[in-house]
């Protein structure tokens, strides 16, 4: 696609495209000061992808919109492409584009019409307009839809068009924050062909942020931060070297994964641990030998080496910076908050978690002998569309089932339908016992469910919401005060139950989210996407905790895009357009689709099923 800019290759300006210096950004919230930037100085190079990771609450939000003069620091400055932000901030944004986490789409217009209206406001002429549209249809693959509701468009459809809405103007400076959260990973492969092609062809400086680390791996250069502090500038390759020879795979077949990991997690000198494959990968300190230390907690197993990630130097990194969270280090959603430390960081967790001692009275337990979830046959029409077709499968007591899939291809109508939210048009559905079509209020007092999108009151406190969900479940005197208290000393919200769940962290929010939905003690627990724009860190202490729920006897059915967070799964099942198209245990699917590949992930097994389809 030809550029409507001049050719830069003669426009090569400065040897660095963004140069920060001394930055500082403190924000006043609920009357409590927090350092969001705190001296941070980088240098950006130009015609090419910068990566911007570190924990939630790390300042990288803050740090992009004061890249783009939407913030003013507090002190020190930024110079991009040579022009001071603080003096020039109009002609740096007229040459930058920006997508933020939640890109202004309207639903109600059509992708043509969105472009248009992005068009307008970039001040582009009818000349220019068509072939822009043209080759940026084309290479997001949105051409086919042009007419159709941005509403309508799946999730990483709609991802595709506001990348290519901010595209518009061929921008010298991309900033994109999180483009490719909630976007499954075939949608996520597309969206960085777009990105490294106009690093490629039209020589665009991108600064990224991603929760992905295998996104980091992509770019040039990385940044990590953590509470506003650089922590390390370096290529990605030089991150990993960093921690070669601290990685080794763990594998004792007569133990389950789940129980390994919460031995393994408690030895001394381990770092980080998580389930991967057939065995348990741990990061260990320096110099510190698994071989010799593994075998007092679990003598049957084998220890391996196995090559560095970047995965494993972001943890590493992270943990030797982490500091207790209080109360004054609260933030705001909007790109200033603070991490979340808690107890479960290096996967060492206690918990509490009565599996169905807080049921209303009529809900007896479920019995270890029969499917706790039976889908036979189950249909989902909206008017002429099929939404989900046919679909079966059955999940045991204590499982962990993940249902994975394409934006688009009824995960999220499925788990609607299991929870008694959405009526089935056909089939069989049976949760805990109970058939939905005739018992909807019993099988729902036996479930759990942590929407995609944190069904939380953001207006409320966390003790309100706490409340709220508590009598929503029927909970009442001193059960409804004990269970209050229990989720705020389990989740660590104590120092938070004043303050509104709109200025939670978004680990914080996660937190609070899952402990409302197991207010009640529940059976089973539904989640849908829990860990979508969550960090690595967070993501870790959440599956710590589902770990020990499924433990305890706790069914578990999951929804996620992060293909390693399929490997926590005893089985799933991979759905698209409406239909399963594999269904097994995580091991058996790699051994059946991709046998010939070494070092085989569910990401590959992923895209190879769908690409197979033609999804």
């Amino acid at each position: 696609m030809p550029s409507s800019r001049p050719d830069r290759a003669s426009d090569e300006g400065p040897s660095c495209a963004v140069s920060a210096r001394r930055l500082n950004k403190t924000f006043i919230a609920g009357g409590r000061s927090i350092k969001a930037v705190d001296d941070l100085s980088v240098d950006i190079k130009p015609r090419a992808i910068t990566g911007l990771v570190g924990p939630d609450g790390a300042g990288k939000t803050t740090f992009m919109r004061m890249i783009l003069g939407l913030l003013a620091p507090d002190g020190g400055e930024i110079t991009v492409f040579g022009r001071d932000v603080a003096d020039d901030s109009g002609e740096v944004q007229a040459n930058a584009g920006y997508m933020p986490q939640r890109f202004g789409l309207y639903e109600d217009l059509s992708v043509l019409e969105n472009m248009e209206l992005y068009g307008d406001l970039k001040g582009l002429s009818r000349d220019m307009r068509k072939a822009r549209y043209e080759g940026l249809f084309k290479m997001s693959g949105l051409a086919p839809f042009t007419l159709r509701l941005a509403g309508r468009l799946s999730g990483g459809m709609k991802q595709k068009l506001g990348l290519i809405c901010t595209l518009l103007s061929s921008p010298r400076l991309l900033v994109l924050d999180e483009p490719t959260v909630g976007v499954d990973p075939l949608s996520r492969r597309e969206l960085w062909a777009i990105v490294d092609h106009m690093v490629e062809r039209e020589e665009m400086t991108v600064i990224l942020s991603t929760a992905y680390l295998d996104e980091a791996e992509r770019c040039s250069d990385v940044i990590l931060m953590h509470e506003g502090r650089l922590i390390r500038q370096a290529g990605p390759k030089d991150f990993t070297d960093m921690v070669a020879g601290q990685s080794f795979m763990v594998t004792a077949p007569s133990l389950g994964k789940r129980a390994l990991r919460q031995r393994l997690s408690g030895v001394k000198g381990v770092i980080d641990s998580t389930i991967q494959a057939d065995g348990v990968r741990l990061v260990v300190q320096k110099g510190m030998d698994p071989a010799a230390s593994v075998p007092g907690v679990c003598p049957q197993a084998s220890v391996s080496p196995v090559p560095a990630r970047f995965e494993d130097a972001f943890v590493f990194l992270v943990r030797q910076k982490e500091t207790p969270v209080s109360a004054d280090s609260m933030t705001h959603d909007a790109g200033f908050d603070v991490p979340a430390a808690s107890n479960a960081a290096n996967g060492v967790i206690e918990v509490d978690i009565p599996a169905a001692g807080c049921q209303p009275e009529g809900t007896p337990a479920l019995d270890d002998l029969h499917d706790v979830i039976v889908v036979k046959g189950l249909e989902r029409w909206f008017g002429g569309f099929c939404a989900v077709k046919k679909v079966s499968f059955s999940v045991k007591k204590g499982e962990i089932f993940g249902l994975l899939g394409a934006n688009g291809a009824g995960k999220s109508t499925t788990f609607r339908m299991l929870c008694g939210l959405l009526p089935p048009s056909g089939g069989h559905l049976e949760v805990a016992a109970e058939d939905l079509r005739n018992a909807p209020a019993r099988a729902r007092a036996k479930i759990g469910y942590m929407a995609q999108k944190f069904s939380l009151y953001v207006n409320l406190t966390v003790a309100q919401n706490l409340e709220f969900f508590a009598g929503a479940y029927n909970l009442k005197g001193i059960q409804k005060k004990e269970r209050i208290d229990w989720a705020l000393r389990e989740f660590e919200l104590e120092p938070y139950k004043d303050t509104t769940s709109n200025d939670l962290p978004l680990g914080y929010k996660q937190r609070l989210a899952l402990a409302a939905a197991l207010m009640h003690g529940p059976q089973i627990l539904f989640l849908d996407e829990p860990t979508s724009g969550v960090d690595p860190i967070a993501r870790r202490e959440f599956w710590t905790r589902i770990n020990v729920l499924a433990e305890s006897g706790v069914t578990v059915l999951v929804t996620t895009h992060f293909m390693e967070e399929a490997e926590y799964c005893d089985r799933l099942v991979i759905m698209a357009q409406g239909e399963v198209l594999a269904m097994g245990v995580p091991d058996e699917l790699k051994a059946r689709y991709l046998p010939d590949v070494p070092h085989v992930t569910m990401e590959d097994v992923f895209i190879s099923i769908l690409e197979g389809r033609g999804a």
